[in-house]
């Protein structure tokens, strides 16, 4: 069975698609340049929308512990997932201190840049693969880029992964079968503009998982 991640939802009605279509993670971002940011407020209604056997997941960017300390509490999560330039200390630290599962984004680009998920294999539950994005681009995620699924051929994995960058209904089949993923996770894939989700198209992509 592969898991699904819809992330980025910032309203109740997106949220309840996500959760009408067995997505096992749902994700709320907490960085202001996002179009996806959401505030402790929001975070709160949007978790106690969420039902307790989906697993609420916080995205941060280099966050500092003030607004962990924050967020995490209001949001109920389950993981927090460090989409920055954290170092592998870093992470342990947040693991260490908030007491909830910790994910690093890697981002890819080359098969050298896999080798840095090794880095963070005492120092984070799971690894997420995703598009390496353009230098100087205001967001590390969420763009819609995808990156070589083939460079994951024969890499041993130090953690847990999850597969993201550029995902939607119509290349999953092949994503999942290039690279086996187990765990996949979408954003701008489910979305008619920046930041505003489609209640279709998460229907749509999660009847693709749930055909996997």
């Amino acid at each position: 069975m592969v898991q699904a991640k819809i992330c980025g939802l910032s309203t109740p009605q997106t949220l309840d698609a996500a959760i009408a279509g067995r997505a096992s993670h749902v994700g709320f971002v907490f960085f202001a340049k996002s179009p996806r940011n959401v505030d402790a407020d929001r975070a709160a209604q949007l978790a106690a929308r969420t039902p307790d056997h989906v697993a609420r997941v916080g995205v941060f960017v280099d966050p500092d512990d003030a607004l962990l300390e924050r967020m995490v509490p209001a949001a109920r999560l389950a993981a927090i997932q460090l989409h920055g330039d954290e170092t592998p200390d870093r992470a342990a630290a947040i693991r260490a201190r908030f007491g909830v599962e910790t994910w690093k984004a890697v981002p890819v680009r080359t098969r050298a840049d896999l080798d840095k998920a090794r880095l963070y294999r005492s120092a984070a539950d799971r690894i997420v693969y995703d598009a390496k994005t353009p230098v100087g681009a205001d967001l590390p995620g969420g763009m819609g880029l995808r990156f070589d699924w083939k460079l994951l051929d024969g890499f041993m994995h130090p953690l847990p992964w999850i597969l993201s960058g550029g995902l939607d209904a119509a290349n999953l089949n092949e994503a999942v079968a290039t690279t086996s993923a187990r765990h996949v996770d979408v954003s701008s894939g489910v979305e008619s503009a920046p930041g505003v989700k489609d209640v279709d198209k998460i229907a749509a992509f999660l009847q693709a998982v749930a055909s996997l």
